[in-house]
């Protein structure tokens, strides 16, 4: 008799290791970025699950469009992410697993997180598209027995362990996957003989929950799967042994001998209470208006959740100030911080949590101590997103309190200080001595800013699906790379307003397009080439020539001022040769100077020259003989990113064309398999 299928859990009840759940909350708490929250709850099924379900449910749109976690991100935003980890925190804490089971829960995790990325590497190996959703499938395919571990009763346990393929491939569907992420998840214990036709995520899906099995056949399976060796495929599983441990190291996860929970579950308790506590606290505050209310306001109900007395300082550029006082009122201390001696200066300098030491007591502290009326006290720093406004300082029985209080008080701290920026802008700006109609014109800079990012955040998601859609059809990796840089240049373009409207001038680039590992000058190159041959070259009559080094050409720079300068100069350029042309790129690695070693690049085209009259001011904001309509901005430009760069510009110009030279500083690299690829430790 065929068994019913079981009826699919919710969401909740998918449990989840303590200690991951925990570095999601301080995350969230430390204002992490999206990608590090997404690093962190891509280690987790249950997590992953969550948040994919909520991101594809109804509330954000059409479903079955989110596979990766950081586009999930994106779409939820911060708030709904704190909210659905904080749930997660708390249905925890119901959990009443025993050391056996939670071993096991354990195991799992080691397992899913080791089918995972394995399945991105043969991803990457094989030419898969989509690297992200064979991570993702491979972190979920075992979702079924996750739900069978939390069962309680042995028959319940063993009767989901028999269908936990079927409903890991029904929760896929149910979490908007996708048809292919449900066929591979069905199919991964199929034989490889069987799939040797079928979609290429079911068999990315099959041959990786092999190798992190250490399956006998795996090896074999490369081959008949993918045509691999068994070597390679050796290889592949020893590398990503190596990478699951180091995971399982950062996030403090034994992954040998017994695994005890109770401790993580402990912490994760307490984590939760004080967040709950915080939220209370924070909730009660009354209304106000500027930085100094809300520091004043919020001293007393940080006295009543630690049950000590408590000072509130606001700083003002380099000079902090007595706010507010428990026990008595404030006289007026006003400290200058630019030779710090005392406890509160430290903290200012520092911006960390502190407390006194008893070797090192100033007479500004003993009249703090006074004001407390307590042998020992310690302070936090009201910090964030890098701004800090002052701190708190509350006062101990004895300086080995610091321990208790610190997490406590720095949580109330940070919550405040988020506070902060949502106080009412016009009280925020006069106060800092901006007139009405400065602020006036920030306020609409800032809403037509926001009317623009729209609709450039929907055009990018459309060319990710279109991405997507183009994969299954032939001919599609000729327009991918061009679609890819659209999007990053949309959302670089996006996030250039949003900082025009935060600060009223441009960065160079934000913190997110950075890459520790260098960018590599001569890939793009080759990409811009290609979009400036059909854009800018032909429609001019100009030629183009690439003429790069084969040495690695990475240097300490990010994308997106790279594109900017290379098409400040390539647009000079084109509008120096009205008749036509030829634009030459070159490279050269690497490049000694000054004791330094750079990448050089260089840009030369066949105009008519800089006229004299202009050369001395090349690169300042003037205006150019181009024609009209032409400010001159663009050189100046790119001395600017240069500079940002720390890099080197110089001009060659004569009536037989003009040459500009960078240096840009190099980064450290190696060379494997004949291609350029940063240092990097495995």
């Amino acid at each position: 008799m065929t068994r019913a299928p079981m009826a699919l859990p919710a969401n909740s009840d998918l449990p989840s290791l303590p200690q991951v759940v925990l570095r999601a909350m301080e995350a969230c708490r430390n204002d992490c970025d999206y990608r590090e929250i997404g690093r962190i709850i891509s280690a987790d099924t249950a997590l992953c699950g969550r948040v994919l379900a909520l991101a594809n449910s109804a509330l954000y749109g059409r479903p079955g469009e989110v596979t990766a976690i950081e586009h999930a991100l994106l779409r939820l935003g911060t708030h709904r992410l704190q909210t659905l980890i904080i749930t997660a925190s708390l249905q925890h804490l119901l959990l009443d697993l025993g050391a056996e089971r939670w071993q096991q829960i354990r195991d799992f995790w080691r397992h899913s997180l080791t089918t995972a990325l394995t399945a991105r590497a043969l991803a990457k190996l094989t030419g898969y598209p989509d690297t992200e959703e064979a991570f993702m499938v491979g972190m979920l395919h075992n979702a079924g027995e996750l739900i069978a571990l939390r069962a309680t009763d042995s028959e319940d346990y063993q009767a989901i362990l028999d269908q936990q393929i079927d409903i890991a491939a029904r929760l896929a569907g149910h979490w908007g996957l996708g048809q292919m992420a449900t066929d591979a998840i069905r199919y991964q214990q199929a034989p490889a003989r069987d799939i040797r036709d079928a979609a290429h995520l079911v068999k990315l899906i099959n041959l990786s929950t092999r190798l992190a099995l250490s399956d006998s056949g795996g090896f074999d399976a490369a081959h008949t799967i993918f045509g691999l060796t068994g070597a390679l495929a050796k290889e592949i599983s020893t590398r990503i042994d190596r990478e699951v441990a180091s995971i399982a190291s950062d996030f403090g996860i034994p992954l040998d001998g017994t695994f005890d929970a109770l401790a993580a579950q402990r912490q994760l308790f307490h984590e939760v209470i004080r967040s709950a506590v915080i939220e209370q606290a924070i909730g009660s505050l009354p209304d106000v208006a500027t930085e100094a209310e809300l520091l004043s306001g919020a001293l007393g109900n940080l006295s009543a959740v630690t049950g000590r007395p408590g000072l509130a300082f606001i700083r003002r550029d380099d000079e902090l100030s007595l706010l507010a006082a428990t026990r008595v009122s404030p006289p007026a201390i006003h400290v200058p911080l630019d030779d710090p001696a005392s406890l509160i200066t430290y903290i200012a300098t520092d911006n960390n949590a502190q407390v006194l030491q008893s070797d090192a007591v100033s007479i500004l502290d003993q009249q703090l101590l006074g004001l407390l009326n307590t042998p020992s006290m310690m302070g936090v720093p009201v910090c964030h997103q890098g701004h800090c406004f002052g701190l708190y300082v509350i006062g101990l029985e004895s300086a080995g309190e610091f321990a208790d209080f610190e997490s406590l008080v720095t949580l109330f701290a940070h919550r405040v200080a988020v506070l902060r920026g949502h106080l009412d802008p016009y009280q925020q700006h006069v106060q800092q001595g901006e007139s009405l109609e400065q602020l006036t014109h920030r306020i609409e800079l800032r809403k037509r800013v926001h009317e623009v990012s729209n609709p450039l955040t929907i055009v990018s998601q459309y060319i990710h699906q279109l991405q997507k859609k183009l994969k299954t059809l032939e001919g599609s990796d000729l327009v991918d790379a061009d679609l890819q840089v659209v999007r990053e240049e949309l959302e670089r373009a996006a996030g250039l307003l949003e900082r025009i409207s935060s600060a009223g001038l441009p960065e160079n680039e934000s913190a997110q397009d950075s890459n520790s590992e260098g960018l590599s000058l001569n890939d793009e190159l080759n990409l811009l080439s290609d979009l400036f041959d059909e854009a800018l070259f032909l429609p001019n009559e100009i030629s183009s020539e690439l003429r790069l080094t084969s040495a690695p050409t990475f240097i300490k720079a990010t994308r997106g001022p790279v594109r900017q300068l290379i098409m400040n100069l390539v647009r000079n350029a084109v509008e120096s040769m009205p008749e036509g042309g030829r634009v030459q790129f070159q490279t050269a690695a690497p490049v000694w100077q000054d004791g330094r070693q750079w990448v050089e690049l260089t840009i030369e085209d066949s105009g008519n020259g800089i006229p004299e009259s202009i050369r001395n001011a090349l690169f300042k904001p003037v205006h150019s003989t181009k024609g009209p309509g032409h400010s001159g901005l663009g050189l100046s430009i790119v001395k600017q990113l240069t500079d940002d760069m720390e890099g080197i510009i110089s001009c060659r110009t004569g009536p037989e064309g003009t040459s500009f030279r960078l240096l840009l500083p190099a980064t450290t690299y190696t060379r494997s398999d004949n291609r350029e690829e940063p240092a990097a430790t495995i």
